[in-house]
């Protein structure tokens, strides 16, 4: 392993970028995608977890408008490893990549882009680390199983993921709430069996309902919608979203102590899982020393944005 990254992992780079990032000298080039990205808390994370393991990487934040990810990776300049994708290049990400892992392809959804090599013309292979980080997020909340109907509410990339992450968890029905029915019918269909849709416009906390997950970006406005606060400490809340934060729904689970995943949570645990991937790992094999990078991950986060 080469010297610790010059920077301290807090040092996030300010600001964000329409064109590519600038170069420094490190070893590797990685980025999160997305538009917006100048919240994303991605780098911090990252930054921290190389720095831990010697490796002097650079790790920075690429604004790219919707629609426009195949144009700008094609025309990536030499040393980039990969990136890490949000919203609202998932499913075009899928389509970028020549090969994809299977729950990037049952989720429609490619949070991670890994190149063979560092040259501008490597293929690239996609994952998504967004499904087992859930898994990780709800079990460091004591959360290993749930029954009944799940409601997730929202129909995007992130909703598929979790909806996949709840049906492994064993619920029965997983409901996809979305602003536009079509949509979430559509994913509702893509999920399986047990998978079913309805209106967001109609959503409301019913009986039976053993978790809510919310991926509404900037979280469910709760705005007009009657939540009995005695239903909710049978309820957990997964909320994606961590910023700002508490979402509305999160202020409703906080205020009679609910219990709460948070997005926070989420990113962690799909951040290591793609440091294992940008290292040259497979998605489920644990870096060399791991408590020690998750710990310094999870004192990035306390630093702030």
């Amino acid at each position: 392993m080469s010297s610790p990254h010059r920077n301290s992992p807090y040092e996030v780079p300010t600001g964000f970028h329409t064109a590519q990032p600038p170069q420094g000298a490190a070893e590797r080039r990685l980025a999160v995608l997305g538009s917006p990205i100048e919240h994303s808390r991605s780098p911090q994370l990252h930054l921290a977890a190389y720095q831990q393991l010697g490796l002097d990487w650079e790790y920075s934040r690429w604004e790219i408008p919707k629609g426009g990810l195949r144009d700008a990776l094609r025309s990536r300049g030499q040393g980039w490893g990969g990136f890490s994708v949000t919203a609202p290049h998932k499913a075009e990400a899928l389509e970028f990549v020549r090969e994809a892992s299977p729950d990037a392809i049952k989720s429609g959804a490619v949070n991670t882009i890994v190149f063979d090599s560092l040259d501008a013309q490597s293929g690239a292979i996609g994952e998504n680390t967004d499904i087992p980080g859930a898994l990780d997020a709800f079990a460091e909340r004591g959360i290993t199983s749930l029954r009944g109907r799940v409601d997730v509410l929202g129909s995007g990339g992130t909703a598929s993921s979790l909806g996949i992450a709840a049906q492994r968890l064993g619920a029965e029905e997983v409901r996809i709430w979305g602003r536009r029915p079509e949509a979430a019918a559509a994913l509702a269909g893509q999920l399986g069996d047990g998978a079913t849709s309805g209106d967001l416009a109609q959503w409301e906390l019913t009986a039976g309902v053993s978790a809510v997950i919310d991926t509404v970006p900037g979280g469910f406005a709760a705005e007009g919608i009657e939540i009995e606060p005695g239903r909710i400490p049978g309820v957990a809340l997964f909320s994606a979203a961590y910023s700002p934060w508490p979402t509305p729904l999160a202020s409703h689970w906080l205020a009679v102590e609910g219990r709460i995943v948070t997005g926070l949570d989420l990113l962690l645990h799909q951040a290591v899982r793609q440091v294992r991937l940008f290292t040259g790992l497979g998605v489920d094999q644990p870096l060399p020393d791991e408590a020690a990078v998750i710990a310094a991950m999870r004192a990035s986060l306390s630093q702030g944005s």
